[in-house]
């Protein structure tokens, strides 16, 4: 990996280039990471989870996602490389930072917004790939093609702090048990810990087993990151390996 130096210099250059404001609508050099109306880990969280264990998620494949999916599919055939998946991946710096930290591998980065992608500053690191694509459904095309993951990422996803949004969390969400079918380590960041404690319940529940715990990044990996440590929040994260 390239030095921290470098990295610093990278995140610097993204500055001024990514507008959409941060989910958890705060003004700068404020403590609280986010309002929200949960004082402790959702009640019906084990419920909810084990519901869409028995009723699989069935939505139907975007035609974008599908196409996409196709784009992997066809390079990793190409390729016979490791697949490092970073899930929700912005503005696609943490997917090329990734890159370079395991150049053996294939990285793909997916995120639904085209604005965000088109954002991306292209390094000289040639193993990784930004896809537009909703990623829901592009973990049930990997899981029902039984193309398995070195490891993934999740960096950050949208919180979703009000309590009736629980669904709408990623471990909340219909599709969260596919991550346990593609295998591999996985890595949730988040700064907010009673979302970090949530996901860390539900990935047991999934065959996921890890812990979570407070961290100081050495270098920002996210714009995100940067600006929620620059504030002063404390940041979280779930590191896990599949077991089934």
């Amino acid at each position: 990996m390239r030095s921290v130096l470098t990295r610093q210099a990278r995140v610097a250059g993204y500055d001024g280039k990514v507008t959409v404001s941060p989910q958890t609508n705060q003004p700068d050099l404020t403590a609280p990471a986010l309002t929200t109306d949960q004082l402790g880990p959702h009640p019906d969280l084990k419920e909810i989870v084990q519901h869409h264990e028995r009723h699989p998620w069935r939505k139907p494949c975007p035609a974008h996602t599908r196409a996409a999916f196709e784009q992997l599919f066809d390079r990793l055939q190409r390729e016979q490389r490791p697949l490092i998946l970073d899930s929700f991946c912005g503005t696609g710096m943490s997917t090329a930072l990734i890159a370079e930290a395991h150049p053996d591998a294939l990285v793909v980065g997916i995120d639904q917004s085209a604005h965000r992608l088109a954002k991306h500053q292209a390094t000289g690191a040639r193993n990784y790939l930004l896809l537009r694509a909703e990623a829901e459904p592009l973990w049930s095309c990997l899981a029902e093609a039984d193309i398995t993951l070195q490891s993934h990422w999740l960096l950050y996803p949208n919180p979703w702090p009000k309590a009736a949004q629980i669904k709408k969390r990623v471990h909340g969400h219909g599709a969260f048990p596919v991550l346990s079918r593609l295998g591999g380590a996985l890595e949730l960041r988040t700064n907010w810990d009673i979302f970090a404690q949530e996901f860390c319940q539900a990935a047991a529940l999934i065959g996921i087993n890890g812990e979570t715990e407070s961290f100081i990044p050495n270098s920002p990996m996210t714009l995100f990151e940067r600006k929620y440590w620059d504030r002063g929040h404390t940041l979280w994260r779930f590191r896990g390996k599949c077991v089934n």
